[in-house]
């Protein structure tokens, strides 16, 4: 699908809604895709896995009306050209802290004039897009998220946001806890805090304030306090707990018989 509807999906006010990849096989993506997600936050941050390994993945998202989402390892150029190349229609990059690096990756992001990006999208040869007409047009499509990770990211919250080619400002709690100094208390008051106001300080900006989340009830909070796009956490961490929960229940069962 070209171009994927997820900018005009924001820019009409929508909340969208996507799920992390938890492993970088079709039979994996496959099911993950089939789940009514928006887009899919597929990770190279963290996760041990190089942008080869994904092979047809971002294709196949794109081609089922699903956004791929790729989280490059750093603000680097390179990673972020080769994102978008295999197929991303968002990339997210990491700590971003300042307005020099927020700039660095708009320009890395967007092709001439608006960036500095390199040309060839070798994924239209795979889904038989035209290739002619993603050039002309693929500034159009491409969406840039930058993260919001740390108290000199907070600090500088409204300089980066000011930024031209920034979609997504997203906001990730867990590092946010730790450059706090409470490592993995994302449920502080500290941290909610911060996350409770950043929508407050972007309204009528233009970015979009997103965030990842496991927990339901959580994420229809940051839904009311004005995040628009969210990660709702991944299948296997769901399934490991669904498999869990059902096996104790077993248990319990067999052993009153």
């Amino acid at each position: 699908m070209y171009p994927n509807p997820i900018k005009q999906k924001l820019a009409d006010g929508d909340v969208v809604l996507g799920t992390g990849l938890a492993a970088f096989s079709p039979y994996i993506a496959g099911p993950t895709i089939g789940t009514g997600i928006d887009f899919l936050w597929i990770d190279t941050e963290h996760m041990p896995y190089g942008m080869e390994q994904l092979d047809v993945i971002p294709v196949l998202a794109r081609q089922r009306g699903v956004a791929p989402m790729i989280r490059v390892a750093h603000n680097d150029p390179g990673l972020i050209k080769k994102a978008y190349d295999v197929g991303a229609v968002l990339v997210m990059v990491p700590q971003v802290n300042t307005v020099d690096e927020a700039r660095r990756a708009v320009d890395a992001a967007h092709y001439a004039p608006q960036g500095n990006r390199g040309l060839s999208p070798m994924w239209t040869r795979v889904a038989g897009v035209d290739w002619q007409m993603v050039l002309e047009t693929a500034n159009d499509e491409t969406m840039l998220i930058c993260q919001m990770e740390s108290k000199q990211a907070w600090d500088n919250l409204d300089e980066i946001a000011a930024v031209p080619g920034i979609d997504i400002i997203l906001v990730g709690p867990l590092d946010l806890s730790a450059s706090l100094g409470l490592a993995g208390q994302t449920g502080s008051k500290e941290v909610q805090q911060i996350m409770e106001e950043v929508p407050k300080r972007l309204e009528g900006t233009g970015v979009v304030v997103g965030t990842t989340l496991a927990d339901p009830t959580e994420i229809k909070q940051k839904i009311d306090w004005g995040y628009r796009f969210l990660n709702v956490g991944n299948p296997l961490a769901f399934g490991v707990q669904a498999v869990t929960d059902h096996v104790r229940d077993l248990r319990e069962y067999a052993a009153k018989r």
